[in-house]
């Protein structure tokens, strides 16, 4: 199974439209957002998706009625971190600071989602994968990425744009 991951959109539509178009020529099965989508028009453009979106809420979630009565109408699933999921036998643990990670986060075989920092992010210990795909609203112009992992194999894809 192939995710899309993307993290800090914060309300820049264009490039929100933009990895819409990336995900869906990707194929992904799901979406996990990492956090700070910011407002509720955001989720109008990632209600195109041809897979469904999942995450967390970040630090700049702030109007949390409108992302939440947006999210509902277009059943998106979001939360406050954790989320702790399971999906093709891998777990996975989505939080949008990567200060919120447990001390023993690595511990055991995992993905690890984050956003906040704006940077891309690949670290590999004991079997698990801590991942951020970096900036993708905007404010690093030429840093844009999202990413698709393979869950099978952790494998990333990286698509710049």
């Amino acid at each position: 199974m192939r995710i899309g991951v993307v993290s800090d959109t914060h309300d820049n539509l264009r490039n929100v439209a933009r990895i819409v178009e990336l995900f869906n020529a990707a194929g992904v099965s799901r979406v996990i957002h990492t956090g700070d989508i910011t407002q509720a028009k955001t989720l109008d453009v990632l209600a195109r998706l041809d897979a469904p979106l999942l995450g967390v809420y970040g630090n700049n979630d702030l109007e949390r009625d409108s992302l939440e009565n947006a999210a509902a109408r277009y059943d998106l699933h979001l939360v406050d971190p954790p989320l702790e999921l399971h999906l093709d036998e891998r777990e996975i643990l989505v939080v949008h600071d990567p200060r919120e990670l447990p001390a023993d986060a690595f511990s055991r075989s995992r993905l690890l989602l984050h956003g906040h920092t704006h940077r891309h992010r690949e670290k590999r210990r004991s079997g698990s994968l801590a991942f951020n795909p970096g900036e993708c609203a905007g404010h690093m112009k030429g840093h844009n990425a999202v990413g698709v992992v393979e869950l099978a194999s952790l494998e990333i894809e990286l698509l710049r744009f």
